[in-house]
C-alpha cells in the first residue's frame, strides 16, 4: 500500500477529514496544506486507519478539534477593548429585536 493511500480509513474517517479541510479551506489554507492537516487531525483523534479484530477499540481524543476553538480567543483579545464592547453592544441589539 502506497503511503497516502487512504483505503484503510472508514468511511466515517474520511467524512471527518473532508469536514476538517473544508474548514481550513474557509480560513484560507492552501488546498494541499488544509487536506494535510485535516488527515493529521483524525489520525491524532482516532489513532489512524480502522482497525480489525476485537479489543482493538480505542476512546476517541477530541483534544486536537478543541485545540483550535482555544486557539481563536487569541486574536479577538489582541483587538482593543472599544472594539470589543461595540461589538457585543451591536450582538445584544441584535439579539433584542427577535
Amino acid at each position: 500500500m502506497p503511503r497516502g493511500d487512504k483505503s484503510a480509513y472508514s468511511d466515517k474517517q474520511k467524512r471527518q477529514a473532508e469536514h476538517i479541510e473544508e474548514g481550513y479551506e474557509e480560513k484560507g489554507v492552501p488546498g494541499k496544506e488544509a487536506e494535510k492537516r485535516a488527515w493529521a487531525t483524525v489520525n491524532k483523534t482516532t489513532g489512524g486507519g480502522k482497525k480489525r479484530g476485537s479489543g482493538r477499540g480505542k476512546p476517541i481524543n477530541k483534544e486536537p478539534s478543541r485545540k483550535g476553538g482555544a486557539k481563536g480567543g487569541r486574536s479577538v483579545a489582541a483587538r482593543p477593548k472599544s472594539s470589543r464592547s461595540a461589538s457585543a453592544r451591536k450582538a445584544a441589539r441584535t439579539r433584542s429585536k427577535s
